[in-house]
């Protein structure tokens, strides 16, 4: 109700999106104008938005990170007036993480937003009359560690759990609370799990990104027998390695429930495997985040989920919420106006000399996104390239394609995350191969380059498929990703790039990957976005190859 409610008055606003936003402007200005940030930038001599967008310049990550470092420190007055009460980190996904200070105004504009969304997905439930009950989410709810100034850091969904109201957790949760303050990863989502099983009107499985949702699936595969065992008994494993602390205050609260475990073993027995449409039947929709490297990931859903739809939540960074998605299946967010101040740049202005309000955007285009907000940035450039996908009463809708820098060239073909993600959804839905994951780098020859698709199967090895049928494959990628990106394409018929070679990886690269990215004190991957292209042609070294295929030197046509 809560949510519905703040959705409605924040679509009321919509009409008067352009005072809303210069006012959230001029009091974040005002705000901050004595902080030592704000007098380096002159703040307190910024008084119209004009003069805001002529004064200050747009600015990256690393025109900040001096100040950010301060605060981490323990300085004060630094980005914000306010107390800094957490510092996020980012996951990691361009490099180096982001430390991205948290006050609780900062939070409070991050959670509105949060919630507008909510009402947006409760809204859609309501309109195709679906029941909502519990809702399983397995994000860890501890902080990382300390700052040298004593500040908690970590992931943003930590902070946002730790500070939600207890009643919230046991209204909505199917798992107690004490279960997302595990940190082994494994425990949390196997207990998380446990706790889901004994609850057959889940209606709600929530993940931070699509490839958690995917992960969650597979320990629900793999490890259905000692869950059923579990569940049956009320008693939490032996082998799992947890506080025997937690283990005795969880356990009081898994009762036995022999009658539903022999229920979904009956399943388990006529399907072969349990999957989340197997176990909860009546699931409204999977929320997890949609557009760019989503996609991908999303194209395995139906095989665990079935038809059951997906919600895209928020668009969001560790910097800020942007926006949130409006209804189920659809990619563009809905502008958060009231929580952050927008520019955006057209995507061919490599000069950065034209900046355009919300309202001034074309349907179809593409633009770097620019932010101001509480958290001490000011017209930063995110390195998200938009596309503006729809308006809603003169905001636009808008959904996250690639990152500005990340493309990939062996001549100047600048092939994007797009255009590669596009071509693996597109295959995945042709042919029968589940790929857990993948990353298209750079060949180590620069004089005669060509691309290499280092890949992972979800099963070992090549699942049955023979060396021609995976020669054949790579034929098709080649193809494919020629008519995504002409300009790959040309350079492939003239031959300046030569054919695409295929590594095929053991089972576990990816999640070894992710775990030699993970910060310091930071124990769960789940965190840890991997790029789907990399200019990076070390990245994966040290990974075992399963098997190399070589696309024939025929194979240059896009026709």
């Amino acid at each position: 109700m809560a949510a519905r409610w703040r959705q409605r008055r924040f679509l009321a606003k919509l009409p008067r999106a352009a005072s809303i936003q210069e006012r959230f402007l001029q009091r974040l200005l005002t705000t901050h104008q004595d902080t030592a940030l704000g007098q380096a930038l002159g703040l307190s001599s910024v008084t119209t938005l004009e003069q805001f967008r002529q004064r200050l310049p747009i600015g990256t990550y690393a025109d900040y990170a001096e100040y950010f470092e301060r605060t981490a420190a323990g300085e004060t007055n630094v980005v914000s007036p306010d107390p800094v009460v957490y510092i996020n980190v980012s996951s990691g996904s361009t490099g180096r993480q982001k430390l991205v200070p948290v006050t609780v105004r900062s939070h409070r504009h991050r959670v509105y937003a949060n919630q507008v969304t909510m009402g947006f997905g409760f809204a859609a439930a309501q309109r195709r009359q679906l029941q909502l009950h519990k809702l399983l989410f397995t994000a860890a709810a501890t902080p990382l560690g300390h700052t040298a100034g004593g500040i908690p850091y970590g992931h943003i969904s930590s902070h946002q759990l730790r500070t939600s109201s207890p009643l919230l957790h046991r209204q909505i949760f199917a798992q107690p609370f004490q279960t997302l303050q595990l940190a082994d990863s494994f425990s949390r989502t196997y207990i998380s799990l446990l706790f889901a099983l004994a609850e057959p009107r889940l209606s709600i499985i929530a993940a931070i990104f699509p490839a958690v949702a995917l992960r969650l699936c597979h320990y629900l595969e793999t490890e259905a027998e000692s869950l059923l065992d579990d569940l049956a008994r009320g008693q939490l494993s032996p082998r799992l390695p947890i506080d025997p602390g937690y283990r005795r205050h969880l356990g009081r609260q898994l009762s036995p429930a022999p009658d539903r475990a022999a229920q979904l073993r009956e399943s388990l027995q006529a399907e072969g495997r349990l999957l989340p449409r197997h176990a909860w039947p009546h699931l409204a929709f999977v929320a997890t985040a949609r557009g760019g490297p989503s996609d991908f990931y999303l194209e395995r859903f139906p095989e665990y989920f079935g038809d059951c739809p997906v919600f895209g939540g928020t668009y969001s960074a560790s910097e800020a919420v942007f926006g949130g998605c409006c209804d189920f299946d659809t990619d563009g967010a809905l502008l958060a106006i009231e929580s952050n101040f927008f520019e955006f740049i057209p995507v061919d202005d490599t000069a950065s000399k034209t900046v355009l309000l919300p309202h001034e955007l074309t349907l179809g285009e593409q633009y770097r996104l620019l932010v101001t907000n509480y958290s001490g940035f000011y017209r930063y450039d995110i390195g998200d390239i938009v596309e503006v996908v729809g308006w809603q009463q003169g905001v636009p809708l808008i959904t996250f394609r690639y990152r500005r820098g990340g493309t990939l060239s062996a001549i100047s073909e600048k092939t994007t995350e797009e255009h590669v993600i596009q071509v693996m959804a597109a295959l995945q839905r042709q042919h029968a191969l589940a790929v857990e994951d993948f990353c298209l780098t750079l060949s180590s020859d620069i004089l005669a380059p060509y691309y290499v698709l280092n890949m992972e199967l979800s099963a070992p090895g090549p699942t049955g498929m023979s060396q021609i049928n995976l020669e054949t494959w790579l034929v098709e990628f080649d193809r494919q990703l020629q008519r995504a990106n002409p300009s790959y394409g040309l350079k492939r018929q003239a031959h300046d790039i030569r054919p695409p070679q295929l590594n095929l990886l053991s089972p576990g690269s990816f999640r070894q990957l992710r775990r030699q990215r993970l910060a310091p004190g930071q124990a769960d991957d789940a965190q840890v976005k991997l790029p789907h292209i990399s200019e990076q042609r070390t990245l994966l070294e040290g990974l075992s190859v399963l098997q190399q295929i070589h696309c024939p030197l025929s194979s240059s046509s896009a026709a």
